[in-house]
């Protein structure tokens, strides 16, 4: 254990979270030493962790919480810019666009170029709505890399979506979750099983497909901890991980993000090659959409663990780049609310900190158990921190026709915490990084994804180049007769034909199907290849290999 570890301390969160410190020592001479290793050629790493829809008032929050510095407090390095190719507040994923391909997009997009372009400074020509552009993980699996991705939400959404697969709809979970089947990652962990098998319209069971292609799937943390595969798929619940804070009370059997993280790093890190990883604690936005002070500090602590993970690793290997950041605000949390309008520089920090105190469960977590005739509202009060209810609050509860935007409403009113809003927020956020090449000074998200590259010596233009082709017209070309096939809407198909020769390349997937006719005989031959096909409902994208292929 390094001096890191070492300089954790176990800090319990109302008896239910534990959180770590870290205060690393940094000497003059570290700059040098990350150049030289540098210089070696050593395999490159990156570790990107994403702290969806936090902001700065979270940050300062949880260290009072705590007590404590926090792991990300050392390696505060600058700030970023969100905004979206057509807003000041941006969506989820466009800002996991922007953080994974270097380009700005609008709300809903998912690795692919915007179709409205109207915030000043924003490069781009609306023609190309909707063509793809290539993420860094994409990057670096063309030059062997070991990836993997996190999320405690749904894998298949926005932020995990951004650094993955391609979609003009975030919501789109079919055609994400097929596509991260298909691209090969090394490890995948997070929730997000439904969307595997059961809820899926083209009724696909990329379970099968999952093990089938060497995967150790698991579904458990124990079976998380237990798993010495290299390739390694964790699907831990239909939809979302629980709340860290809740997680040990009301679902055991999941893993926390440190857990799944460390285990990342320790399957990636095998590859010789080095890996990139995105880590996404995502719950620290939902908790901030729903004004649930114990939900965002919980998890924003639980993020902050697995970035003592990633700095643990990064300190030994020393060529490995970690950056750390927020995707966008959210909530417009402030330490003081219309409570503390006059006396402010006078109330002492319990006055804010002892009522979050007094929650066991996040707002999520005390609704579990509220039962459907509401006959235990004021024992589920009482777990979010709401003892000796007072008449108002009380009446408050009682007549709510949301019972946990009351719950979160009159805690906070407690804590003197205020919320100027229930969405997302526009403001420049913190930057997080360590290692060779970190980042520094005021940046845009998209400069992130570029910074990320260059570490790799990765060409994202070459990669984007290289993976998305259109394929009627590079085929059209080559005389071939390109046609797409949606008999069946929800699996459509490029029908590539000359002479005796058909090809069939499926949306989503990574292999073609090749048939040829030899009198009253047909062959059938299928190769994968290293990339997914990508069809945006206009035109199928394909790769310099898959174009090299059919002759």
């Amino acid at each position: 254990m390094n001096k890191w570890v070492k300089s954790m301390s176990a800090l319990t969160l109302a008896g239910a979270f534990t959180a770590s410190a870290v205060v690393p020592t940094f000497t003059a001479e570290q700059p040098v030493k990350e150049q030289l290793v540098k210089d070696e050629k050593k395999p490159t790493n990156v570790i990107m962790l994403v702290m969806d829809g936090s902001s700065d008032n979270v940050s300062t929050l949880s260290r009072w919480y705590t007590g404590k510095p926090l792991a990300l407090d050392s390696i505060l390095t600058g700030g970023v810019r969100t905004y979206s190719a057509e807003s000041a507040i941006t969506d989820s994923a466009p800002a996991a666009t922007a953080l994974a391909t270097g380009f700005k997009s609008n709300s809903g997009y998912v690795g692919v170029l915007p179709s409205k372009i109207t915030m000043p400074g924003v490069e781009g020509n609306e023609a190309d709505a909707f063509k793809p552009v290539a993420n860094v993980l994409e990057g670096a699996k063309l030059q062997g890399k070991a990836t993997g991705i996190i999320s405690t939400a749904e894998i298949q959404h926005a932020t995990p979506a951004g650094f993955s697969s391609h979609a003009t709809k975030r919501s789109n979970y079919d055609d994400i979750g097929e596509q991260q089947v298909y691209q090969g990652m090394d490890v995948v962990l997070g929730g997000g099983f439904n969307s595997l098998k059961d809820t899926r319209k083209d009724g696909e069971d990329l379970v099968e497909v999952i093990e089938n292609n060497g995967y150790e799937l698991v579904q458990t943390r124990d079976e998380l901890l237990n798993a010495d595969g290299d390739k390694l798929w964790g699907s831990f619940a239909p939809s979302d991980l629980a709340y860290e804070f809740d997680r040990t009370t009301t679902k055991p059997e999941q893993p926390s993000l440190a857990e799944m993280t460390s285990k990342a790093i320790n399957t990636l890190s095998k590859d010789e090659d080095g890996f990139f990883l995105m880590v996404e604690g995502s719950k620290i936005d939902w908790a901030a959409h729903a004004n649930d002070t114990i939900g965002m500090i919980s998890d924003f602590l639980s993020f902050d663990k697995a970035v003592a993970e990633a700095l643990d690793f990064a300190e030994k290997d020393g060529n490995t780049l970690v950056i750390a950041v927020t995707d966008h605000g959210n909530s417009g949390i402030t330490i003081g609310n219309s409570n503390t309008t006059s006396g402010y520089d006078k109330m002492d920090i319990s006055e804010y900190i002892n009522p979050l105190k007094e929650a066991k469960l996040t707002v999520e977590g005390a609704l579990s158990l509220l039962k459907e005739d509401r006959s235990n509202l004021e024992e589920v009060a009482g777990y979010y921190g709401l003892n000796n209810l007072t008449t108002e609050e009380r009446q408050a509860l009682t007549s709510s026709k949301n019972i946990g935007g009351t719950l979160a409403q009159l805690l906070a009113n407690r804590a003197n915490i205020g919320y100027t809003t229930g969405g997302h927020t526009g403001d420049d956020v913190f930057l997080y990084s360590y290692g060779p090449n970190k980042v520094t000074g005021l940046v845009d998200n998209t400069d992130l994804a570029k910074s990320m590259a260059d570490f790799m010596d990765i060409d994202l233009e070459h990669t984007t180049a290289t993976l998305f082709n259109d394929a009627e017209e590079a085929l059209g070309k080559k005389g071939f007769e390109v046609s797409i096939d949606k008999t069946d809407a929800n699996n459509p198909k490029l029908i590539v034909k000359k002479g005796n020769r058909e090809y069939i390349l499926e949306e989503n997937k990574n292999t073609v199907t090749k048939k040829t006719t030899l009198g009253k005989r047909t062959l059938t031959a299928t190769k994968e290849f290293d990339s997914i096909h990508f069809y945006n409902d206009q035109a199928f994208y394909v790769s310099d290999a898959v174009l090299k292929y059919i002759k």
